[in-house]
């Protein structure tokens, strides 16, 4: 007579399947999921279940989004910063002991920056932080200016635009000057710039720019410490004449300064470059 093989004993079920079964539900053979009865739940005590089970998802989940999307924040702001040495090999554990996380946000954060071309994973290398060479800053600089003096067209040529967020950050860069604090002059020239292009009413036209813009602040970062010390009154009295065209509603002369002030601001960061003989950043 065959022997008969013992039932399992009670410890060798899942503890997903076993937790399951102790709340009442019974495990599914095919998937060893509890499906839970109606017999014994009124449709309200099946809802509360519902709705727990959602909550014990949403407080697991974003926990491990959180510290991927943070990684990736805090990674795009030091390479768009200049902080990581264009050209430079890291390692994930280099990373991740930098950031004080583990080194799957770091992986995840990697994979999206290598979309947007601002690192190369190289297998048994690390993760490389991708310079930018000159010849590709000018390129953006040449989308960026055709773009942002369309922009100063569309202020002007529109009624009734607050000028105060351009007005305001020309302010700011006056006393930044005169406090000699050029990263605070520089934030508030940045500001300019994006406010103009979003008064110009263009949300398509505005996303572009900002993504443009990553770039040319990565590059202008880099040239600062070469070049402590640019024009900065130059830059706020264009400013202010392009601020005067648009008041007046000439669009055309608002256009031509703002071409003429952006081309300008390259000019001094390509000699920069040269002159150190720099062909990346």
């Amino acid at each position: 007579m065959p022997e008969r093989k013992s039932a399992a004993p009670e410890h060798a079920i899942k503890p997903a399947a076993k937790k399951r079964a102790v709340a009442g539900g019974k495990p599914n053979a095919g998937t060893g999921r509890a499906v839970k009865t109606t017999a014994s739940k009124t449709p309200e005590q099946s809802q509360r279940a519902v709705s727990y089970e959602s909550q014990s998802v949403a407080q697991t989940e974003p926990r491990n989004g959180n510290s991927s999307q943070q990684a990736y924040e805090r990674l795009r702001h030091k390479i768009i910063e200049s902080e990581l040495t264009p050209g430079s090999y890291l390692l994930e554990q280099e990373l991740a002991l930098m950031l004080g996380v583990s080194r799957t946000p770091i992986r995840e954060a990697a994979i999206r920056l290598q979309g947007e071309g601002l690192v190369e994973i190289v297998p048994r290398h690390g993760i490389r932080i991708v310079p930018t060479s000159v010849s590709d800053i000018s390129h953006i600089y040449q989308v960026l200016t055709s773009l942002e003096s369309t922009a100063a067209a569309l202020v002007a040529a529109r009624s009734g635009v607050d000028l105060s967020p351009l007005e305001n950050a020309c302010r700011k860069m006056t006393e930044a000057l005169a406090e000699q604090d050029m990263q605070a002059w520089a934030l508030a020239d940045e500001a300019f710039h994006e406010a103009l292009v979003q008064l110009g009413g263009n949300a398509r036209l505005a996303q572009v720019v900002m993504n443009c813009r990553d770039q040319v602040h990565r590059v202008r970062r880099f040239t600062q410490r070469l070049r402590p010390h640019p024009q900065p009154k130059k830059s706020i009295d264009e400013h202010y004449e392009i601020i005067e065209a648009i008041r007046r509603g000439d669009a055309a002369r608002a256009s031509r300064l703002y071409r003429a002030h952006r081309e300008r601001g390259w000019r001094e960061q390509t000699a920069v470059l040269q002159q150190h003989g720099i062909h990346q950043a």
